[in-house]
């Protein structure tokens, strides 16, 4: 944001002050009854209350100008922020729903013919499990798409899953796509819109990134009230037999989206696979 100089202002101050002072000298130097000592202080008075004024009004617009510009800067940040939020959303839903998509194919094609047909019945349920997904995201991109053209009085898409509610569905889809999940969720109380919100996001995103970089293995997610906030922890054992992780940016967009929300993230390697906990503020719905 520019910043509002006001050189001429300071100036008109300057000028009201040395009236002033060449006032006082003609005064003292002439005597009050001096000839046109009267006019000249009229005079005198009459500029610095003009000049007084001028710059009064010059103050005010340029103020005025600042606001504007203060307006526009602010309106505009706003407008960065929520384009920020949505990219990150329609990146999580995207990525999410390819993600299932390419471990249930992948894991299709680790699986060996046999006499009985197995691998290709597995490959049809494969096919069939990724048509669903690919609906489902589509769908729901669709969904959000619409929400962003309806105009100011729509209210701004949300993340498909928005509430606790909707976790035993994350859950479940990434089991379909061949994660082994054990899913643990303690009583969390009473917690915001946005944090649940939040959650459900970490929840997504963890698995996610366990898909992509893991493929078909086994993982754990703990979900539990610590202090005024809420804790989640995911801890996968590392990539399938034959896997080659992909890569991602998924994390970087988690702890952008948790820091606004003042939340912390830790992700790294551990002993047995790859270990996360996030801390997410629980505020009080």
């Amino acid at each position: 944001m520019e910043h509002v100089e006001r050189p001429t202002i300071s100036r008109a101050w300057l000028i009201a002050a040395c009236a002033v002072v060449v006032l006082v000298l003609s005064l003292l130097a002439l005597g009050q009854d001096a000839p046109y000592v009267m006019i000249a202080i009229v005079l005198i008075v009459a500029s610095a209350v003009g000049v007084t004024t001028w710059a009064l009004l010059s103050s005010r617009r340029a103020r005025r100008a600042y606001e504007q510009q203060l307006s526009r800067w602010a309106a505009d940040n706003a407008v960065q922020t929520e384009r920020l939020r949505i990219a990150r959303d329609l990146h999580d839903l995207a990525s999410h729903g390819l993600g299932l998509m390419t471990v249930r194919a992948a894991t299709a094609n680790l699986v060996d013919d046999d006499e009985y047909g197995a691998g290709d019945a597995e490959r049809r349920q494969a096919l069939k499990d990724i048509e669903r997904i690919s609906r489902e995201t589509t769908a729901e991109l669709r969904s959000m798409l619409a929400l962003l053209r309806g105009g100011a009085d729509t209210p701004a898409p949300l993340c498909p899953a928005s509430s606790l509610a909707d976790l035993p569905g994350i859950v479940e889809a990434a089991r379909r796509a061949g994660l082994a999940v054990a899913f643990e969720q303690s009583d969390l109380g009473q917690v915001s819109a946005t944090a649940q919100l939040t959650v459900c996001a970490v929840v997504r995103e963890a698995l996610t990134n366990a898909l992509r970089h893991a493929g078909p293995t086994r993982a754990r997610i703990v979900i539990e009230r610590r202090g005024t906030g809420i804790d989640v922890e995911v801890q996968d054992e590392g990539p399938a037999p034959g896997w080659s992780p992909r890569p991602g940016t998924g994390l970087r967009g988690l702890r952008e989206r948790l820091a606004v929300h003042r939340g912390t993230l830790e992700a790294g390697p551990a002993p047995s696979g790859f270990h996360l906990v996030t801390h997410v503020p629980g505020e009080t719905a």
